[in-house]
């Protein structure tokens, strides 16, 4: 069990730095009245999922296994 919680820990954290830096570069900006506004177009359910498996990967790993 504790290799599957390494794996899913590793994954979901690399997971979720691509999927991060991919959806903060995905904006849009445009100026009205002379101020710069910049609007989110990114998907931010794979940074989630990434995050969730992640967190089990944690759990997995904190859980002592009943003897």
């Amino acid at each position: 069990m504790k290799i599957l919680g390494v794996i899913l820990l590793v994954l979901g954290l690399i997971g979720g730095i691509v999927f991060g830096i991919q959806a903060a570069g995905n904006s849009e900006t445009f100026n009205f009245l002379g101020l710069e506004i910049a609007v989110s177009s990114a998907n931010w359910t794979p940074v989630i999922v990434s995050s969730l498996v992640a967190l089990i990967g944690a759990i997995i790993l904190m859980v002592k296994p009943k003897n």
